[in-house]
């Protein structure tokens, strides 16, 4: 598709026009340019998936103490802003409990009224949202507060002059506005928490940030202006392995670039922002993209496909691996994956990075105890201290996008647990090692790579007893304990192991209760049965179905009433 700017912008057309119509009539160019440039090179809509690139940086001297400049910017604009919230809300309420009339009160509630934060006697704007805080940093960076001096002429009078935030223009100003951001979006997360509107465990109010020689992060934009981006790859002569990024300049990279500047050479991905993290005696870069999805070769096979496929064409990743697969997560062996039949396809042994190096780790721990605090051999030993959780980290990262990585790569549909592992961490016994194993990390990593292959994620019922059922008959053994690593079925005599065997029950749960498939179309209905109703169900007990039947509801008819006398239902 090509497009004709001369033909489209016609300066005869835009001299009898109103300014309306001439506004109207520039946005209709622009509009159709970014339209022609999207079906040029792949666009937004072309590239759906999120995803990030983290290299190892290798700045100099020079540069650390510029990032390290950077980072402490971070720091200060967020502790700030944070403090301007504090004030306004603090001024807000004083101002309510002094105005007495209901219309001051309302205002005052919803925020209405003087932006200004010091006047009390009027209705103060509490800023919540990014955009309130960024404004409020941005009035307090000019203002007295921010910074001032004292200046004598030469007639000996003294005059007060503000200066404002005297150091900002040595950091990006991006870096500020980053920042407030990052507050308001932990201020929505906090309010959310308190009334319902987000699941999961309750998120506190921010606390102010504290500095850290080991840590600490600050993050850029990627802004376009006069057709250039503001953050290149291998913009340096000779060194492909760099970043370029604004008023910093360009930054050596350890690892190589080559996969993400091919991405972004041919258009299949675009830079969003980068995050600059420090680390034990390490940065490191984080590069957001949104990327195009991969490549069909690197998908899992559909009918589309297979059909290429069948004729000669490319092999997708897990042609030929049909059926669920269900994925126990344990302590002894990390993951155990097994299909319905009994078959069994990984089995991964649990790395267990926080056992192996916990001997280290207390030893550092302890010389860091010994140092005095504020001298420079406590910030060696912390630094040591650093690297050695970093070392665990990385451990476990590494061997779980190992572990989910071979999992999406060859099954298309996985079933997991509905794992409470919040509750089970609460056993002091099994705390430390449920939280080396990560098992949310490795649920999380499926999910998301799973949706970029096409594949299917399927969550089993939190109390579905798939250790306790036999996968052979059905039959539920209660008296299964954590050491039992053996299944022993008392009703038909079979022998697994236990892994394995909830392995298998996730997988014959997920056959149960999902669609089966006609002609490879999932428009058939879900088949029925359900290896969790083997035997009575002992625990049912709700105040509106009581156990005898003579009980009467509030309104007036008891369960005889609505057909569910046992003396006259059918026998089933």
């Amino acid at each position: 598709m090509s497009i004709d700017l001369a033909a489209l912008w016609n300066p005869d057309r835009c001299r009898g026009l109103r300014l309306t119509n001439l506004c109207i009539y520039k946005f209709r160019i622009v509009m159709a340019l970014s339209i022609g440039l999207s079906v040029a090179g792949g666009t937004m809509a072309d590239m759906p998936r999120h995803t990030s690139f983290r290299f190892c940086l290798d700045p100099s001297v020079e540069q650390e103490r510029v990032l390290s400049q950077h980072v402490g910017a971070a720091r200060f604009a967020f502790n700030q802003a944070l403090r301007l919230h504090k004030d306004a809300r603090a001024a807000a309420d004083r101002g309510q409990d002094q105005d007495s009339t209901p219309e001051a009160a309302a205002g005052t509630a919803h925020g209405g009224g003087s932006p200004e934060v010091g006047d009390v006697g009027s209705a103060v704007r509490v800023p919540w949202s990014g955009f309130d805080l960024i404004n409020a940093w941005n009035s307090w960076k000019r203002s007295e507060a921010a910074g001032r001096r004292f200046v004598v002429d030469s007639t000996g009078m003294t005059r007060v002059e503000v200066t404002g935030l005297a150091w900002q223009d040595q950091v990006l100003a991006q870096v500020f506005e980053e920042a407030c951001v990052d507050l308001g979006r932990g201020l929505k997360a906090c309010t959310d928490s308190r009334t319902g509107a987000r699941k999961g465990p309750r998120v506190g109010f921010p606390r102010f940030k504290k500095k850290n020689p080991t840590g600490g992060s600050f993050r850029i934009r990627n802004k376009t202006s006069r057709g250039r981006t503001g953050i290149r790859l291998g913009a340096s002569e000779g060194h492909v392995r760099a970043v370029s990024l604004p008023k910093i300049g360009v930054l050596r990279v350890r690892e190589c670039t080559r996969r993400l500047r091919r991405m972004i050479a041919t258009g299949r991905a675009r830079i969003l922002h980068v995050t600059i993290s420090r680390g034990a005696n390490r940065w490191w870069i984080s590069i957001t993209v949104k990327a195009a999805d991969l490549h069909p070769a690197a998908r899992h096979s559909s009918q589309a496909v297979e059909a290429e496929a069948d004729e000669g064409g490319v092999q997708p990743v897990g042609h030929g691996e049909k059926g669920w697969v269900g994925v126990d997560r344990g302590l002894h062996a990390l993951a155990v994956a097994g299909r319905s039949d009994g078959t069994e396809v990984l089995r991964v042994s649990n790395a267990r990075a926080f056992r192996r190096g916990l001997s280290r780790l207390r030893r550092l721990s302890r010389a860091v105890s010994r140092k005095k605090k504020g001298s420079k051999n406590r910030l060696k030993a912390v630094v040591r201290l650093s690297r050695q959780h970093a070392r665990i980290r990385d451990r476990r990262r590494h061997a779980l996008h190992q572990v989910s990585n071979q999992l999406v790569k060859n099954h298309d549909r996985l079933v997991l647990e509905d794992l409470n592992i919040t509750g089970m961490t609460s056993n002091r016994k099994l705390s430390r090692a449920i939280s080396d194993a990560a098992w949310g990390e490795l649920a999380r990593q499926i999910t998301y790579k799973q949706a970029w292959r096409g594949g299917q994620v399927a969550v089993a019922d939190r109390w579905f007893p798939s250790s306790k059922t036999c996968s052979a008959c059905g039959t539920l053994r209660n008296d299964l304990t954590l050491t039992d690593r053996t299944f022993e079925c008392h009703g038909c005599g079979h022998v697994m192991d236990r892994d394995l065997n909830a392995a298998v029950n996730l997988a014959a749960w997920a056959e149960n209760h999902t669609p089966t498939l006609t002609n490879g179309v999932g428009s058939g209905v879900a088949r029925v049965g359900d290896r969790q109703a083997a035997g009575p169900v002992k625990t049912a007990h709700r105040q509106d179905t009581p156990t005898h039947h003579d009980v009467r509801r509030r309104s007036g008819e008891g369960l005889d009433d609505v057909g569910t006398n046992p003396q006259t239902a059918p026998a089933a």
